[in-house]
């Protein structure tokens, strides 16, 4: 398959790592595939779009105390979406793993050929994972990056063992989502900080620093006293 200029140079340059991985990922399938395929399936189904984090994210925006969050992780995922599918993926144009080898394509139908379109560079399932995973860091603090680093490794492992991506794919798509969460930081202070100035004249401001969305009954009784 003729590939573009940066897509034979990524593939060129990380021939080796890529080939180590995958190789690894190969051996894991055929010792533990029955528990792992099924696993990897799941993970992917569950970061497909970055859908559970905007989810998340348009939930957090629900209460006054957790909106900056939500427009973080919200952000985030926006950007790196941005960055991944209009701007990266088109113009590498770098084939998957299975479309340009045999043996990957081998090691692809071991673990049940999953469907995958589009292209390969960078993976969208990591970029999106980081991203969200980044914001709650940058919002929250270091205790959340041990958690964080393990939902991006779980994402990272499951498209390197599915042959959905190469290695160098999923290490690009973990960078960009960092920065992504970074950038969203960055603009959601200014947003917020900017509202606060205006807090006290302005109905827009105090709408979108105070608004809480009305529980239900059943989620707010805490008994007679």
């Amino acid at each position: 398959m003729e590939m573009t200029a940066a897509a034979s140079w990524l593939t060129d340059t990380f021939s080796s790592f890529d080939l180590g991985i995958l190789s690894l990922m190969h051996t894991l399938a055929e010792k533990a595939g029955a528990v792992l395929t099924p696993l990897c399936r799941l993970i992917t189904l569950l970061g497909e779009k970055g859908i559970l984090f905007f989810l998340l994210a348009l939930a957090l925006m629900c209460f006054a105390k957790t909106r900056p969050l939500g427009v973080c992780v919200f952000g985030a995922v926006c950007c790196g979406a941005l960055i991944t599918n209009i701007l990266l993926k088109d113009f590498v144009a770098r084939p998957r793993p299975f479309e340009t080898l045999s043996i990957y394509r081998e090691w692809w139908q071991a673990v049940g050929a999953p469907a995958e379109d589009g292209f390969s560079f960078p993976s969208g399932h990591v970029t999106a994972a980081a991203a969200g995973m980044s914001a709650i860091c940058f919002m929250q603090g270091k205790r959340w990056l041990w958690p964080a680093a393990g939902v991006v490794f779980l994402m990272c492992f499951a498209r390197n063992y599915l042959m959905a991506h190469f290695p160098s794919d999923v290490a690009s798509a973990a960078l960009i989502g960092i920065f992504s969460g970074f950038v969203a930081w960055g603009i959601t202070r200014w947003i917020f900080a900017f509202f606060c100035t205006r807090s006290r004249g302005d109905r827009l401001a105090r709408f979108v620093l105070n608004w809480d969305l009305p529980l239900p009954s059943f989620l707010t009784y805490r008994g007679r006293h």
